[in-house]
């Protein structure tokens, strides 16, 4: 992400370089270089302050502020590090997909669907979860060792 950012500020300072002679085309390209910048920081802020959690309380899914869902231990039945390369265009009924950079490493199965509730208020009912966790096999091991049945 801050790979992106780099880039970003450098277009920024070149389009600004460029539209020097023109100054109300420069000052919108400016607030729109700028806008997009903070943009990209702040989408990597909610990644890096908003992680998933698990805890005797259960585990949390999120993205960002557009998803957190909840889920008592005793709703999950099995958990298994799966690395897998999701398609962004396809969905599978029932299974709720939350990659990051274009994966997943974490699949959990639960007992029965639950409703995840996105941002806007989008409702799908999932019995499947595939998450990117950092260290997939530490998180797939905390949630077993927490897990009732000690799957």
């Amino acid at each position: 992400m801050y790979g992106l950012v780099l880039v970003l500020v450098i277009e920024t300072i070149g389009v600004s370089i460029m539209l020097a002679p023109y100054p109300a085309v420069h000052l919108v390209m400016l607030l729109a270089d700028l806008y997009t910048v903070l943009l990209a920081l702040g989408l990597h802020a909610a990644a890096v302050t908003r992680p998933h959690t698990v805890g005797p309380g259960g585990l949390r899914i999120r993205r960002g502020a557009r998803l957190d869902l909840h889920l008592p231990l005793d709703l999950i039945v099995s958990a298994r590090h799966d690395l897998r390369f999701p398609d962004a265009n396809k969905s599978e009924d029932g299974v709720l997909t939350v990659a990051v950079a274009s994966q997943t490493s974490v699949t959990i199965e639960l007992a029965h669907p639950v409703t995840a509730v996105s941002l806007l208020g989008r409702r799908t009912e999932v019995h499947t979860i595939r998450c990117h966790a950092d260290e997939p096999r530490a998180a797939v091991a905390a949630i077993k060792t927490l897990l009732p049945t000690g799957n």
